[in-house]
């Protein structure tokens, strides 16, 4: 997920000629055995977490945000979820999810579930979810994801089929755990438009491991354990929760290390991560990470853009091409990051099936670093004049505090070789998830928190030809070659695929990937079960974790 996160659309494509590979997920845990603290009930006492993330809103119709995520993780029930230590998807609230025809995934509810207003929770919720999403259509929700769903049909209280546009989706499944995935209640939701985050909250519209009792957006939320969530992850370990919301990461840091709050998580600087490790009162804990940071050119109006009175396509491609020789990925991570994040040469993040490093070899020195006489020959070959005049955005409050001085070296790699004048501005997210949108920015940073853990989610999301990064960037072959490997069965047809888009996507530079981070959290001295959350699912669930008392 884009920070803004967030991801892809897909588009119609015929359903001819694919074998079908039944997919059958049967019912696995559930509030008997499932997840951290279940079985016994909530614990007692309260928990309190800081982070530095910002909620757009809680209508999972209008956020395609982490920290947007992160509260819907807690209180709304997917069909489909993962379980702690896990990145495969089971049933959540569901029984069973399969697909019954090509075209056809079937999904049985739980029986009896209720929503913690009383509501009845049905396969009616679960076709208003879907089918207000996709009529809402918000550029800054997920409805993207679900471009391959054709319709949402009931066939009892609790039976669902989705029928689908192209046969054999392998990420569907996914998809349903994404943040496209949260089921709402029908009498609570608007079906046409967002509903405001106090209406959610005031009509108790949860069934997840927690709901809502106090809602201060982004200053403080209170949780309550769900007493009859019947979903995949059990009961959580905690009955109660505060998350506090701070506007600076050095304010979050020093309420960690006076025991202000017992975890933060999001976004701490390096430098305090590295100041933190050797305070004895707490303990940093790392999980793997899928965020990966990349820098957008918007092909109407980046230097040369189809917009620009200088439209050029070769010169647009070559400023693209320029800035990819010259970016110093070592010096960002080590520099900046202190090594929480590594150089990353893909468009799909490492250790993923099918990444490659298409982006090391075709830049630079050829070795991942970067190359000035190169830069400066594809800008000769293509006829640009330099130094060319750069437009470059990043956000001052949602990626953390080292943002800023990340943006500054990036000018200064651009600058230092003589070819570029930066003219680096910042905006708070707010507005900024706006602007990007609007063509306002040539080139800008955005950061990526996938959605599940596949490599179709660094892909459909960016580079189909209706995309979430609304960018302009359209190429027919790689389009298809996207929808293609989706719904290719065989395991190594579809690893080459994946290979063969980065290969193309790595050439047309509609985006610039640079840096793959991990995740951390800290923890104060006696928090247990971070480390069962900060796992390959990438979802942070407040529910494993636990303060030992006394």
């Amino acid at each position: 997920m884009s920070s803004v996160s967030i991801r892809g659309r897909r588009v119609r494509v015929a359903t001819a000629g694919l074998a079908v590979t039944a997919l059958t997920l049967a019912a696995c845990g559930g509030s008997d055995d499932g997840g951290s603290g279940s079985g016994g009930g909530s614990g007692g006492g309260t928990l309190t977490i800081g982070t530095s993330d910002k909620i757009t809103t809680i209508d999972p119709a209008g956020s395609y945000d982490n920290g947007s995520f992160a509260v819907m993780n807690q209180v709304f029930p997917f069909l489909m979820n993962t379980n702690y230590g896990s990145p495969d998807v089971e049933p959540d609230i569901a029984e069973s999810a399969e697909f019954t025809a090509p075209t056809q995934y079937t999904v049985t509810l739980k029986p009896g579930l209720k929503w913690a207003n009383g509501n009845d929770l049905t396969a009616s919720d679960v076709k208003f979810t879907f089918d207000r999403m996709v009529a809402i259509n918000d550029p800054n929700g997920p409805a993207a994801l679900l471009a391959n769903l054709e319709s949402t049909e009931v066939v009892d209280d609790t039976t669902v089929v989705f029928n689908l546009k192209s046969e054999n989706d392998q990420t569907f499944p996914q998809i349903l755990s994404s943040p496209a995935g949260p089921i709402v209640d029908e009498d609570v939701f608007s079906a046409t438009e967002l509903t405001p985050d106090q209406e959610i909250v005031d009509g108790n519209a949860f069934h997840g491991p927690y709901t809502i009792t106090n809602y201060d957006q982004n200053n403080l939320i209170s949780y309550e354990a769900y007493p009859d969530y019947q979903g995949l992850l059990g009961a959580p370990a905690t009955e109660q929760v505060n998350v506090k919301y701070y506007a600076d990461s050095s304010n979050l840091k020093l309420d960690i290390e006076q025991g202000n709050i017992d975890v933060a998580f999001r976004s701490l600087s390096a430098t305090d991560i590295e100041d933190l490790s050797g305070n004895e009162d707490v303990e940093v804990v790392e999980g793997p990470g899928g965020e990966i940071r990349y820098m957008v050119f918007n092909f109407n109006t980046q230097p040369f853009g189809a917009t620009q009175p200088d439209a050029d396509p070769a010169k647009a491609a070559a400023v693209r091409q320029a800035i990819a020789h010259l970016i110093n990925r070592e010096e960002l991570a080590e520099q900046v990051y202190k090594g929480t994040y590594t150089p990353l040469y893909s468009h799909v993040a490492d250790g993923l099936t099918g990444a490659t490093e298409a982006l090391r070899e075709m830049y630079g020195d050829g070795n991942g670093g970067p190359d000035a006489e190169r830069a400066a020959q594809v800008l000769q070959d293509a006829g640009v004049q330099t130094p060319v005049q750069l437009s470059l955005q990043y956000s001052n409050d949602h990626y953390g505090p080292s943002s800023g001085d990340e943006y500054a070296l990036i000018k200064d790699q651009l600058e230092s070789s003589g070819l570029f004048t930066v003219d680096l501005q910042t905006t708070e997210w707010v507005q900024y998830s706006e602007d990007r949108v609007a063509d306002v920015y040539p080139a800008y940073q955005l950061g990526w928190f996938p959605d599940y853990s596949d490599a179709d989610n660094y892909l459909s999301p960016f580079f189909l030809t209706e995309n979430f990064l609304s960018n302009h960037y359209a190429n027919q072959q790689v389009n298809d070659l996207i929808l293609q490997q989706a719904t290719t069965p065989d395991p190594a047809q579809r690893t080459a695929l994946i290979e063969q888009i980065q290969q193309q996507v790595a050439q047309d530079l509609s985006t610039l990937p640079y840096l793959q981070g991990a995740q951390v959290a800290v923890v104060r001295t006696g928090v247990e079960g971070a480390a069962d959350t900060l796992d390959a699912s990438f979802k942070f669930r407040y529910g494993a974790l636990s303060l030992s008392q006394g």
